[in-house]
């Protein structure tokens, strides 16, 4: 099967059975998405929706977060992954907005990656979810679908390698919510481990599955 013929399939199928696919954090403005997307680092979006409620009503704008103390923001961010060096990358995000970006989220990923604790994932996320643009955000979930599925090369071995096939071969109006197709099934459904093949319909492109299982070798990890 070509590559080309690989994508469509994989296009047809989440077009037909899940049009709409967004992202499970919860927020109510970019300010609140780039916080949320900082903390889902390494992280589960269930456990930052958990955390983010009490955190955005304490500190809603940027100024807010920028004055604050790193032991009140580590206060209610303790239950989330690394939680003092995230708490110091929210204060300096909050203090590099007012200072640089007049209190505004930047609409560019080399913009957004000047903040601290933004990296090219994150601004992806940014500039996909609140700006629109075609940006193709490489999670362990993207990362490893997209190779089990056959979608990049086993030489892909960095985020960025990933993203580069799959903008390269998704047509521009879908890598936006191909980007939330390919993390939900990699959520739910292709799992890091023991995958849920038996509940997947896209077994008949999987290059993972059509292996006996002996023989089966996961994609590079992150």
């Amino acid at each position: 099967m070509l590559k080309k013929e690989r994508y469509q399939l994989l296009i047809d199928y989440f077009i037909q059975n899940f049009p709409v696919a967004e992202t499970e954090l919860h927020y109510s403005n970019p300010f609140e998405l780039l916080v949320a997307v900082v903390l889902s680092a390494q992280c589960t979006d269930k456990r930052v929706n958990m955390v983010t409620p009490a955190l955005f009503e304490r500190f809603p704008t940027p100024e807010s977060l920028a004055h604050a103390a790193l032991e009140e923001v580590f206060h209610y961010i303790r239950s989330i992954s690394y939680p003092n060096n995230k708490a110091k990358h929210l204060i300096g995000l909050g203090q590099k907005l007012v200072r640089d970006f007049n209190s505004e989220v930047p609409s560019t990923t080399e913009e957004l990656q000047k903040l601290p604790g933004v990296g090219r994932k994150t601004a992806n996320v940014i500039v996909s979810v609140i700006y629109k643009q075609p940006a193709m955000a490489v999670d362990t979930h993207v990362f490893r679908v997209s190779h089990r599925l056959g979608l990049v090369s086993p030489k892909a071995t960095t985020p960025l390698a990933v993203e580069k096939e799959l903008v390269k071969f998704i047509p521009e109006k879908y890598i936006g919510v191909a980007h939330h197709w390919l993390i939900l099934h990699g959520r739910y459904i292709c799992i890091a481990r023991s995958p849920k093949c038996q509940e997947c319909n896209l077994t008949h492109l999987c290059k993972y599955v059509s292996k006996p299982p002996h023989l089966r070798k996961d994609s590079p990890k992150l």
